[in-house]
């Protein structure tokens, strides 16, 4: 049986992405078992870690230490494959200028930035904040999430903060708003979208089922 841990610190919309993953096992014919858990043995013996967010970044990171989030995230990293999605993925970072700026977890070399106020699009129009519905990621780099998902398809975000990593080897997928930003990225065994895949439709659950099957490499 595929165990996947989907962590819960009360901060992201669990369930869906739980009926998502089980939706995608159920088509294709997989034995998966989802659970929505903080416990930490419950997450180390899962065979996939889904670390899902939404929200503040303040209010996640409190929740996420208060409740020792961030040693069972890291102790997934070790040894599993890992996909965080949405806050999950800048939660990964240093640091972030939300809030005034907030620490991270430092597991992934990045930092999380705003758009600004003055955000336009190529024809001068003003761009409202946060980035939110649908939009096109282009796959700068291979990976194994991306098989059947054809280039460009479109994501769903909802996002009023951006990763920036000078560490461009890491970056699999980019979209535009105003600006070049990471779509995706992954660093061994971590997978993270800034999209949501569970909100995403056929692309979407296309990624998550190849999650499904990835051993962690690239």
């Amino acid at each position: 049986m595929n165990k996947i841990a989907v962590i819960d610190y009360g901060m992201g919309n669990l369930h869906s992405v739980a009926k998502a993953v089980e939706f995608v096992g159920s088509q294709s014919g997989d034995d998966v078992a989802v659970i929505v858990t903080s416990d930490a043995q419950k997450i180390a013996n899962a065979d996939r870690v889904i670390f899902p967010g939404v929200g503040a970044i303040r209010d996640c990171m409190a929740e996420i230490l208060r409740l020792d989030v961030d040693k069972i995230v890291g102790d997934a990293i070790r040894c599993k494959p890992v996909l965080a999605i949405c806050v999950g993925m800048q939660a990964l970072m240093l640091r972030s200028e939300e809030n005034a700026g907030v620490v991270c977890l430092g597991f992934v070399q990045g930092e999380v930035r705003y758009f600004g106020d003055e955000l336009k699009d190529e024809g001068g129009e003003r761009l409202k904040v946060p980035h939110m519905g649908w939009n096109e990621v282009n796959q700068v780099r291979a990976h194994p999430l991306w098989q059947d998902v054809p280039d460009n398809s479109r994501f769903y975000f909802v996002h009023s903060y951006y990763v920036y990593t000078d560490k461009q080897e890491m970056v699999t997928g980019v979209t535009n708003y105003g600006t070049d930003i990471v779509a995706s990225l992954a660093d061994d065994n971590i997978f993270a979208t800034q999209f949501h895949p569970e909100k995403s439709q056929h692309a979407g659950l296309t990624l998550l089922r190849n999650f499904l099957r990835w051993d962690g490499t690239s």
